[in-house]
Order: C-alpha cells, then structure tokens, then sequence
C-alpha cells in the first residue's frame, strides 16, 4: 500500500453493516461518522475524522426509501468539501436502475438521473454490482466498476452437484445472463417467456427448453415482489422439473415476496447481501439463503486503491 493517501472506508446507515465486512477484508478499520437529525426529518452527515487527502470509499446501498440516495449524495460532497483526494461510492445496489430507458411516452430515466447526481455531488468513482442493464455504465462520465456476483453464486451452483442441471432465464431479457451462467456450468438453458398485466404483476409465463426432470436454477438480478419468480417456478414443476431453486444478486423482497416465495413449489432462494435486510433473523426458518458480497467487494477496492488491474478478478470468473 501507497502511503501518499490513505485509504478510508465509511458507511452510510443503511449499509453499515457490509461496510464492517468490507473493511474487516480490507484489514482496516471502518471510519467514523455521525448524523444529525433535525426535528422535521431532515438529516446532515459529518465525518468525526479527518479524510484530508485520503481516498474515501463510502458503501451504501440506494434501494428505496430516497434518503438513502439522499445520504451518500450528502457523505459524497461532505468528503469533496474536506479536501478527500478522491472518493469512491462503493453502491453494491444502484437503485432506480429498472428505469433505464424510455419504454413509454412521457417517463424519466430514472438511471440517468442518478448518475448525474452522484457526479455533481463529486463522486470520483463508481463501484456496483449486477447493475439492472450493464449499459448503464455509459450513464457515468467516471470510471464505473462492474462486479458479478456471478463469481459468488457459480462456486455455490457447484456444491450442490445436481446431475441434471438446467439454467432458466425469468424472462426474454435475462436470457443473456442465464446463457453465461449456463456456459460455465455446461448445461442447457431454459427461457421463460412472460406476459405483465401492469408493473409487478405477471399475466402468463410460457417455458421455453427441456424441462421434465431437470434440476432447474433461476438466475436473475433482483428479486423484488417474488411474483414473477414463483409463477416460474410453478409453471417449470408443472412441466415436470424435478427441483426449482432461484440465484438473484439482489433481495428487494418487498411486499408479499416472502410469503410468496413460503407458498411456492420453489426449494430454495439463494440472494446476497446488497440490499440490507432489517431484521437478519428473518430469514431463518425460510427458504432464503444469504451470501455475502464483501470479499469481492474488498478485491476491487484494494485493486483500485493500490492501481492495479481488476481484470483478473473477471479471468477467474472465465475460468470458474
């Protein structure tokens, strides 16, 4: 390590928690911060350290509420203003992402948007993971960071030695990524073909691929009310499949999603630790199961803190 700047890691409250993790990979300590909270709601972020000429990596997730967003913007220019040397928004999930394109009339993008405010605020880098559309790396006029927690779920994929194992895409658009995972895997893939009524509800779901006794793995980005994931799932055991289990990077899991995945004919939902649950006991007793990003995560910053390629951490995914 270079001791011109010093490499600082900070957490913003909604993902504290990883940031430990990170920072504990990292062998270093996570810096310290404060929040003011005023009567009416609003908040201010202050750094109860000095980040003078240092390289600061601030974790937080943006998923909804928008103080979150809010948040990293106000840590992000706090930094800026305390003369940091460069800081790094270390966003394990980018939210807003689904909005990534006009796909009707009179609609923001809201994607864009984001990215415009994390460059204003000062941000002097971007770190993600398993963004909604990799082109949403071309929102960013600074170096952006894309991890695959691909590199976590195949290892997993692995240890479970199902004989007659099938990769199925949740729908058209996952179809590329379900084909990568299938790649390195060596097994057919499945693709399912779905019809929406209106945001977040499913109309019809049509499997495309050899089904009947096959150990079938779901692989998808996010994971927000389930509906799609368990009409999948019910829809491929139907058919015939002997198992269904879905990977996704990130559980948004909202509204009834743990009670549908409960009531479904789905084994098994392996997700990872993007999105921050509130209560980590919760997913006890379910059929949830939670890997953690932070290794990977601690990888990429030490390379980019220490200017060193990442580009192996993609070669060992080629050759998983």
């Amino acid at each position: 390590m270079h001791d011109e700047h010093k490499m600082e890691i900070f957490a913003c409250r909604n993902s504290e928690p990883l940031a430990r993790e990170i920072a504990k990979h990292l062998g270093v300590e996570l810096g310290k911060s404060c929040l003011l909270t005023f009567s009416d709601g609003e908040f201010q972020p202050a750094y109860d350290e000095s980040v003078r000429g240092a390289d600061v990596y601030i974790v937080q997730s943006t998923n909804p509420p928008v103080e979150n967003l809010f948040e990293l913007l106000l840590m992000i220019d706090a930094a800026k203003r305390a003369s940091a040397h460069k800081v790094t928004a270390v966003i394990p999930y980018f939210g807003w992402a689904r909005q990534d394109r006009k796909d009707r009339p009179r609609v923001p993008i809201g994607a864009k948007l984001v990215a415009n405010l994390l460059t204003a605020a000062g941000c002097d880098r971007v770190m993600s993971c398993d963004l909604h559309a990799d082109q949403i790396q071309g929102f960013f006029d600074v170096p952006v960071d894309h991890v695959y927690a691909q590199s976590i779920f195949l290892p997993f994929i692995k240890s479970l030695n199902l004989e007659k194992l099938s990769i199925a895409a949740p729908d058209m658009g996952g179809a590329k990524r379900a084909n990568s995972y299938a790649k390195k895997l060596g097994c057919p893939v499945i693709i399912c073909h779905k019809t929406r009524a209106k945001a977040n509800v499913v109309d019809n779901i049509i499997a495309i691929g050899e089904v009947e006794g096959r150990d079938i793995i779901i692989v998808d980005d996010m994971i927000d009310t389930a509906g799609t994931l368990c009409k999948a799932a019910d829809v491929l055991m139907e058919m015939g499949a002997a198992s269904v289990r879905a990977c996704a990077s990130h559980g948004i899991l909202s509204g009834k999603a743990l009670e549908n995945i409960a009531n479904s004919r789905i084994s098994e939902v392996i997700i990872t630790d993007t999105i921050p649950s509130n209560n980590p006991e919760k997913f006890k007793g379910t059929k949830i199961k939670v890997l953690s990003v932070a290794a990977l995560f601690a990888e990429v910053i030490d390379c980019v803190y220490n200017d060193a390629s990442t580009s192996h951490i993609f070669s060992r995914l080629e050759n998983l």
